[in-house]
């Protein structure tokens, strides 16, 4: 079994900065595609940021230019650098992997909550 435990949400006023952290344990042989989702009262969960195991990115059109995903392979790790924070990116931010063990599991962390007052 592994666990996806993330950390780093909170209150801030808009326009400022948060950096969300999430860090898999268990049993893993390596880590695929690992990703930041959110979900906002009322509303369907949905991608804001992916990363490969070869780093390459994708974002949601909402956070381009404002949020930045990267990972540290070596501690099964990744982050996302959130900057310029509207009231519309409050939400629980999900992080989300890929794990490859005898075979490839996906899994969901437990969510951490971001609030951007404006």
């Amino acid at each position: 079994q592994v666990q996806l435990v993330e950390s780093g949400g909170g209150l801030v006023q808009a326009g400022g900065s948060l950096r969300l952290s999430c860090a898999a344990s268990g049993r893993l042989f390596s880590i695929g595609v690992m990703g930041w989702y959110r979900q906002a009262p009322g509303k369907q969960r949905e991608l804001v940021a992916t990363i490969t195991s070869l780093r390459r990115t994708n974002y949601a059109d909402s956070v381009k230019g404002r949020f930045t995903i990267s990972r540290d392979n070596a501690k099964n790790t990744v982050y996302l650098q959130m900057n310029s924070l509207k009231p519309e990116d409050t939400a629980v931010y999900y992080c989300n992997a890929d794990v490859y063990y005898t075979g490839t599991t996906n899994y969901w962390g437990q969510g951490t909550q971001v609030t951007v007052s404006s």
